[in-house]
């Protein structure tokens, strides 16, 4: 797979040194050392510590568009008319009589089902309506940048995931009323055997068989929207259960991007799917100076803006290989006395740690993530390196 490198833009004069990123997911043989990142040009009063470090990408990743809202079924379930039926006298009519009276209070339960599923419909569509206006307006904020942590978008993110809450309530909602059409329908097909078996009884006139004909064939309709109903409920459930769980992770990432400042992205569990591949043998430190890494990570300095152009990267390493999973290795200087490196190697395992749970809160899976720790030579900062596999 051929390399993608991440180039730096040009800032006031001072050098960054903060973040290399190289992209590209290449073999061993394709080996390339990282190139640091510097700047020189002149720009308007600008201080480069007060801003955070950027990347260009060649070609830029695409960022996901907003997923649409949620929208149910719309099948609307009535029932069909029952006919009047003439009394007999004989005792088959009776017995069509009390199976006429049984299909009329199954209708009635059915058409209560119906109203409590096309009220749970009309709230789930108004929850996810005000859920996309909210992520919408702040998806827009964050487009243009907007300050670390803003109060007001903090208020706009907690009330769109309350909104969100709600449809995830109608999922247990949607699953006491399956159990309901459930027993609906068993019902439902007793009462179809009944009519069949009446058919046998002694005792008929023709009048009867004629009306217990047209009862069944009333039945047989019922019996269908009830089939329907559970049918279309299934699949609102599954639907709406997909739809929560996609939304929460795409909740968690922008939570990312409000305590930046900046719009970073979808969860990238969006893009992740597969089975990864096995973690390399030796462990993933050992890869440290044998492969070109996916991503380098330099802190030289506090705070370092690095989670835009690792959102990028990440998210095109699983465009090119879904199934790809991640080794994150944190890497501290080898010079100096063994107090020194052991003090380097845990302020680097901590700074490892955190791109783990940047990632996680990304929306990529903890299960497609290994962390590890190791020193080098080459290295004169702690860093984090992030290998594909």
């Amino acid at each position: 797979m051929s390399s993608r490198h991440l180039l730096p833009f040009r800032r006031t004069a001072v050098v960054i040194g903060a973040l290399l990123f190289v992209a590209g997911c290449a073999a061993p043989q394709e080996d390339k050392k990282p190139v640091s990142s510097s700047a020189s040009a002149p720009q308007a009063e600008t201080s480069a510590a007060a801003q955070p470090a950027s990347v260009e990408t060649a070609p830029a990743s695409s960022v996901p568009a907003a997923q649409a809202p949620e929208i149910l079924g719309n099948t609307v379930f009535e029932p069909p008319t029952v006919s009047n039926m003439r009394p007999t006298g004989t005792v088959v009519g009776q017995k069509i009589e009390s199976l006429r009276t049984d299909l009329l209070k199954l209708q009635e339960q059915l058409k209560a089902e119906n109203d409590q599923l096309q009220s749970l419909r009309i709230s789930a569509r108004q929850f996810a309506g005000n859920y996309h206006s909210l992520k919408a307006a702040m998806n827009a904020r964050l487009q243009v940048g907007t300050t670390p942590g803003n109060p007001e978008l903090v208020a706009q993110w907690n009330q769109a995931q309350a909104e969100l809450q709600q449809v995830g309530a109608s999922i247990a909602a949607l699953n006491t009323l399956a159990s309901q059409v459930s027993g609906t329908a068993s019902l439902s097909a007793f009462l179809l055997e009944s009519t069949s078996t009446t058919f046998e009884l002694r005792g008929a006139i023709e009048e009867d068989h004629r009306q217990l004909a047209v009862l069944e064939d009333e039945v047989n309709k019922t019996v269908v929207v009830i089939d329907r109903l559970l049918n279309e409920l299934s699949d609102d459930i599954a639907r709406t259960q997909n739809y929560f769980a996609n939304e929460r992770l795409n909740l968690t990432a922008m939570q990312v991007a409000i305590d930046n400042g900046e719009y970073i992205g979808g969860s990238l569990a969006n893009r992740a799917y597969g089975v990864p591949a096995p973690a390399p043998a030796g462990g993933a430190a050992s890869q440290v100076g044998a492969r070109q890494p996916l991503a380098v990570i330099r802190f030289d300095r506090e705070n370092p803006q690095y989670e835009q152009a690792l959102f990028t990267v990440i998210g095109a390493a699983l465009e090119r290989r879904p199934n790809a999973a991640f080794d994150i290795v944190a890497v501290a200087p080898a010079g100096g006395d063994s107090a020194r490196v052991a003090l380097d190697t845990n302020r680097s395992r901590r700074n490892a740690e955190n791109v783990l749970r940047t990632l996680t809160n990304m929306g990529l899976p903890a299960d497609r993530m290994t962390l590890s720790a190791t020193s080098s030579p080459t290295a004169q900062v702690n860093e984090v390196h992030v290998y594909v596999r």
